[in-house]
């Protein structure tokens, strides 16, 4: 009966005082997170009750698992122990990944609600993104680390490891050179401020928006739902345009090819009433002009300020379109025109004009004769 009782006295109260802790510790986080609720790290610290329940059980069961006294236990006592090791590592890893995360997010929660610059939150975005991901990367590559070391093959084998590691660091540092130069280049970009999370860029003649940015590859959503997906090494050795850098604000250009006789003037007042009517204009500024004249057509500008490139974009296609669409219904002479001439026919076959060539040409050798 013993060998029965004694197991499940010590994993029941593993698992009961697992379970308490648990609630305990998620009471306390929900009452703090009501007290503060200007900063949402208690309620993000919450999501770590899991991964806390599964440290707090395996360590517990790691330092006990020898009273239970049992047969398979007595039997099987360093696979055991080093299952619940494995277990105990890798759970911690997973805490501290979720604790890194919450206090990541809760920064940058708390900056982007006090900022006023959308383009210094999309930088800090960024920047705490590229951390969590760095901190992640760290945690998990020491929990391995603590992992396999917990063999005894491999800790045997530590010192060779160490003695080797420069020409490992070597051999490695060649074989992961593009690897290792996307990784540096996505720390340059994060803390360089070159490009940012929600910046509109244009990559390669594509216009889109930075979806996503990590350590090696960064996602570029296009405006017709595609992403393009580039090495960060892309951003740090070829040009591109970023539009969002410097300010979001944008100015839209819209360019008409129309006859020389259209209406300028009557054009920039009606320029004026399409902005003041498109929301998508902030009300800084329009302007129109004749930018250039070719034999047949002139070139009238018309510039547009918007707070942004999307309502740039929307501002350029209402104040085109409108326009057209005024200028064809009440000055439709401005469109430019092809002008074409119908070619009229020959009145005589080509036999008959060339028997008419050869007369004259009689003609006038015979008047030359007369007057020699």
């Amino acid at each position: 009966m013993e060998d029965v009782l004694r197991p499940l006295a010590v994993i029941g109260g593993s698992l009961a005082i697992t379970l308490s802790v648990g609630w305990a510790v998620d009471r306390l986080l929900r009452r703090t997170d009501a007290r503060h609720a200007e900063t949402p790290l208690w309620g993000l610290l919450r999501r770590c009750r899991f991964p806390l329940q599964v440290t707090v059980c395996t360590a517990l069961l790691r330092g006990s698992y020898d009273q239970t006294h049992a047969r398979v236990v007595r039997e099987h006592a360093s696979g055991v122990a080093q299952f619940l090791a494995l277990v105990l590592i890798a759970a911690t890893a997973w805490l501290a990944m979720r604790v890194s995360a919450a206090v990541v997010e809760s920064s940058y929660y708390r900056y982007a609600a006090s900022a006023h610059d959308p383009a210094r939150v999309r930088r800090v975005r960024t920047q705490v993104t590229l951390i969590q991901r760095v901190v992640t990367a760290v945690v998990g590559v020491v929990a391995a680390s603590a992992m396999l070391l917990t063999f005894p093959a491999m800790r045997t084998v530590g010192a060779s490891v160490l003695a080797s590691a420069g020409i490992l660091g070597i051999v490695a540092g060649v074989a992961a050179q593009s690897t290792l130069g996307n990784l540096f280049a996505g720390l340059q970009i994060a803390f360089g401020d070159m490009v940012r999370i929600g910046d509109t860029v244009v990559v390669d003649g594509e216009w889109g928006t930075v979806e996503e940015i990590t350590l090696t590859f960064l996602s570029v959503r296009t405006w017709d739902e595609r992403r393009i997906t580039m090495p960060v090494s892309y951003f740090t050795a070829k040009p591109f345009e970023n539009w969002s850098r410097g300010g979001a604000q944008k100015t839209g250009s819209v360019l008409f090819h129309l006859d020389h006789s259209a209406p300028v003037a009557a054009m920039r007042v009606k320029l004026g009433e399409i902005v003041r009517m498109s929301p998508a204009w902030d009300g800084r500024d329009w302007n129109l002009a004749v930018t250039d004249t070719t034999p047949s057509t002139m070139v009238v500008r018309a510039l547009v300020t918007a707070r942004d490139a999307d309502d740039a974009w929307t501002v350029r296609c209402e104040v085109r379109e409108q326009m057209i669409t005024w200028l064809r219904e009440h000055h439709p002479y401005a469109l430019p025109r092809i002008t074409t001439a119908t070619v009229q026919p020959p009145r005589t076959s080509p036999e008959s004009e060339d028997r008419r060539l050869t007369r004259l040409d009689d003609d006038l050798s015979k008047d030359g004769t007369r007057q020699g």
